[in-house]
Formats: structure tokens, sequence, C-alpha cells
């Protein structure tokens, strides 16, 4: 049983690192997709900062990237096209996952 035991315990630590990860993911690809908003918006220093925290908290409305996307591409508006900012979601994305593993 304590093998068992171990095992269960090893899965749920691995699943709660995983998710701790993605959030972490998430919330450094949402500023950083809000400081490069805030470049094409003609944001700089201290507003640019602000703004890319605005972005972060647009992700808690609700589950998913679209909450995001809609603060983006609303600010934004003829500035950047859908396909535009939801590719550089993904970049951004690639690119905070990378920082992460670097600092860990």
């Amino acid at each position: 049983m304590t093998t068992f035991d171990d095992r269960e315990n090893a899965f749920e630590n691995k699943y709660a690192h995983d998710a701790e990860m993605q959030f972490k993911a998430e919330a450094r690809r949402n500023k950083l997709l809000g400081l490069w908003a805030a470049e094409l918006l003609g944001k700089s220093g201290e507003d640019a900062a602000d703004y890319a925290k605005e972005v972060v908290k647009s992700d808690f409305e609700e589950a998913g990237d679209e909450d995001v996307y809609r603060k983006v591409s609303g600010d934004l508006g003829a500035r950047a096209d859908e396909t535009t900012i939801r590719t550089k979601m993904v970049e951004l994305m690639a690119e905070a996952k990378a920082q992460l593993m670097q600092e860990s």
C-alpha cells in the first residue's frame, strides 16, 4: 500500500506543479502581450507597465484566452488584426515558458 500511496502523492504533486507552471506562463504571456500592445499604443515606461497589468487582470474575467484577446483587440482597434494578435499570443506563450524554464 505504501508504494501506491507514494505514486499517488507523486502524481498529485506533479499535477499541482504543472498547473502552477501553466498559470505562471499564462500570466507572463499576458504581461508580455500587454507590453507589446502598449508599444503599439504609443505607451512607454510606467504607462506601458500599468497597461500590461491591466491585460494580466483581464484574464480573470473568464476561463481561457478570449477575455485577454478581447481586451487587447478592443484597445488596439485597427492597429492589429485578429490573426496578428492571436499569433503574437502563441509566440509570447512560447517565450514565457522559455523564460520560466531558464529561471528554474
